[in-house]
């Protein structure tokens, strides 16, 4: 097995296994979780980016009006894609978030459509309607749209069509984005800190380790990303984005015992058929097109 593979593998384990570190932090509100999760990664990869001698790269690259510009867009959806998951996660809506991963390649894919002119074969728009009608069904059997889901489907797949137009790599994109939203995070912080709210040195040592490590975290999957993408092919990636739902999935079945009943069920099953078959007809696809090397991306 390639280096590629075990780094593409490594990421979305680590992401799948998400849900267990926010729980450690279920008695920190989840604004404040973010908070300290933008603050801890712009050190982190600001130091990162120092010792690797790039800040004069950095600088000329990152600190353009334009490119700030396209980074603030993806600064606001990838923190309130993490808001969504860090509540949703802690709320108990495990269950729910996983759901929202396994849309949004579907849900990208149409973005594609629309906002980038890209034509879907024939077969393609099966597997878009399917997962439309587990949606729906859900909708109707919850009495409410499951909108955790769909907030992050939607908030992380309009993250990733802005990152397939923005001119950075993943260490430098990461670093702007936290950025932007770095002094807004620690304003917050230190009103929440002034006001006596604020958990951060008042839960105890292992809180504050916890809040600290957010910025490794959340920094070495994506790093770990950056590399497996260049290793590997769009293919092989495609199989291994669904590791991370279906952990998370299992994680909020199994471990913290969330209610998976029959009607969710149908609902999800929809939604895994529509998976099975988007992957299997890019597979066909892909064995008669020889497949081109994929850009770097993020994560939320």
């Amino acid at each position: 097995m390639n280096k590629g593979i075990l780094n593409g593998i490594a990421t979305y384990v680590l992401w799948g296994m998400f849900p267990i570190y926010w729980k450690w932090l279920h008695q920190v509100p989840a604004l404040q979780i973010i908070g300290h999760r933008i603050s801890w990664s712009f050190i982190l990869l600001i130091v990162v980016i120092l010792l690797s001698r790039q800040w004069q790269s950095f600088r000329s690259a990152a600190l353009t009006p334009k490119t700030i510009g396209i980074y603030s867009i993806a600064a606001v959806l990838l923190s309130v894609n993490w808001l969504v998951y860090v509540w949703g996660v802690n709320a108990g809506f495990i269950v729910e978030t996983s759901l929202g991963y396994f849309i949004n390649p579907l849900f990208s894919v149409l973005l594609g459509v629309v906002f980038l002119r890209e034509r879907l074969r024939p077969a393609q728009w099966i597997p878009i309607v399917l997962a439309a009608l587990g949606v729906i069904y859900l909708t109707i059997t919850y009495g409410r749209p499951p909108w955790i889901a769909l907030s992050l489907a939607f908030t992380f797949g309009l993250y990733g069509l802005v990152k397939k137009l923005a001119p950075l790599g993943s260490l430098y994109g990461l670093a702007l984005e936290t950025g932007i939203v770095f002094p807004i995070a620690l304003i917050y912080l230190a009103f929440a800190g002034f006001t006596g709210t604020g958990s951060f040195l008042r839960e105890g040592i292992r809180t504050d380790l916890l809040l600290i490590a957010t910025g490794a975290v959340t920094s070495i999957p994506l790093l770990l990303f950056a590399s497996a993408a260049r290793q590997i092919p769009l293919t092989m990636i495609g199989i291994l984005q669904y590791i991370a739902p279906t952990l998370q999935f299992l994680i909020g079945v199994f471990l913290y015992h969330e209610t998976f009943d029959q009607t969710r069920l149908i609902g999800f099953g929809l939604v895994w058929l529509a998976l099975i078959i988007f992957w299997l007809e890019n597979y066909f696809a892909n064995r008669r097109v020889p497949v081109e090397p994929i850009p770097e991306m993020g994560e939320g």
